[in-house]
């Protein structure tokens, strides 16, 4: 049987780095974008009882069927979704394909439980590998994969993501930075990191992890919403 995964830039990653911000508490979650199924099949062996998933691909998602216990065909906007069903829904480098991603996460609210949040994991475009790359090369080349994925519609920065959210009805309540990848022997990079650390701290990482509520439920649900420094992943 042929490898689905195998022409796919993508892979069969799990992003284990992502399970953390998923709330222990969540007992059903949505994961928009789920590809193969493996990140809600680590969620499950963590013991989440519930995942959904939604993938527009067919071959990715016949498998992960077999590991999601109900996978959507298609795309989120067009998707069969039960409104207060699910206490977190999932976007793993998913919102930076659309062209509103602000419309996907208003669609989103009415789908979470009281109380319920969006996960997200969102593309760095300040990534030292990007700038390096427009300043050596002064261009800015797509790729198959990577912060300058040729599928991406949008980019966004630490300063950005929290602005998204805000617009779309949601308080941000964490903000981090994921995977860091910035050390190589290179002059420019040394020179950047060591003289201009502050304004460069937040380019060591490809990607924010956000963890988010809609107003509406972060008022009602639990209080004054608790927000992580903006400035923790450039910190961190």
């Amino acid at each position: 049987m042929p490898d689905a995964t195998h022409d796919s830039p993508y892979g069969d990653f799990p992003r284990s780095e992502m399970r953390a911000f998923v709330p222990a508490s969540a007992h059903c979650v949505l994961d928009v974008g789920c590809h193969t199924g493996a990140f809600g099949l680590g969620l499950k062996q963590r013991g989440v009882a519930t995942v959904w998933g939604v993938e527009a691909n067919p071959a990715t998602a016949a498998i992960a069927a077999r590991r999601l216990d109900k996978v959507i065909p298609g795309y989120f906007t067009g998707a069969e979704v039960p409104d207060d069903f699910f206490d977190a829904i999932v976007f793993n480098d998913v919102l930076e394909h659309m062209p509103d991603p602000a419309v996907i996460l208003r669609a989103a609210a009415p789908k979470l439980k009281a109380g319920g949040v969006v996960v997200a994991s969102i593309p760095n475009v300040r990534h030292i590998d990007n700038l390096v790359h427009m300043l050596k090369e002064k261009d800015f080349r797509y790729e198959p994969a990577g912060v300058r994925d040729a599928t991406h519609l949008r980019f966004y920065t630490l300063k950005s993501i929290p602005r998204l959210f805000e617009q779309a009805g949601y308080a941000v309540e964490k903000l981090e930075g994921i995977n860091e990848s910035w050390w190589t022997p290179s002059l420019l990079r040394r020179l950047a990191f060591r003289f201009f650390s502050g304004y460069f701290a937040d380019t060591r990482f490809i990607q924010f992890a956000v963890v988010a509520r809609p107003v509406a439920a972060a008022v009602s649900g639990s209080g004054a919403a608790t927000h992580a420094p903006r400035e923790q992943a450039a910190t961190a």
